[in-house]
């Protein structure tokens, strides 16, 4: 997570996600992180756009949103159906 954050950090200062950068935040902030894990962090952001990145994660939570309000919209459309037909078959069995 200490990494996530200082990849966050780097990115928001303009600076250069890469090991030395990576290595001075955390010491700063007196965490000793192993250099693999730094090496494999870098390697995976190294084509990635963190900006671009946030802008699709902010998306994703109002895209599902809309998702489970049109999913109940079709809920209440079957139950008003179901309804209808129960009350038209208890009609028939007294009519």
């Amino acid at each position: 997570m200490q990494l996530i954050h200082c990849a966050l950090l780097l990115n928001k200062a303009g600076k250069e996600i890469n090991e030395s950068n990576v290595k001075k935040v955390l010491e700063a902030a007196g965490i000793n992180e192993d250099d693999a894990k730094i090496k494999a962090l870098v390697s995976a952001l190294e084509n990635v756009s963190i900006e671009d990145v946030i802008k699709e994660a902010s998306i994703m939570p109002v895209q599902a949103q809309a998702v489970q309000q049109e999913a109940k919209k079709e809920e209440k459309k079957e139950e008003k159906k179901s309804d209808e037909s129960a009350a038209v078959g208890l009609g028939s069995l007294f009519g």
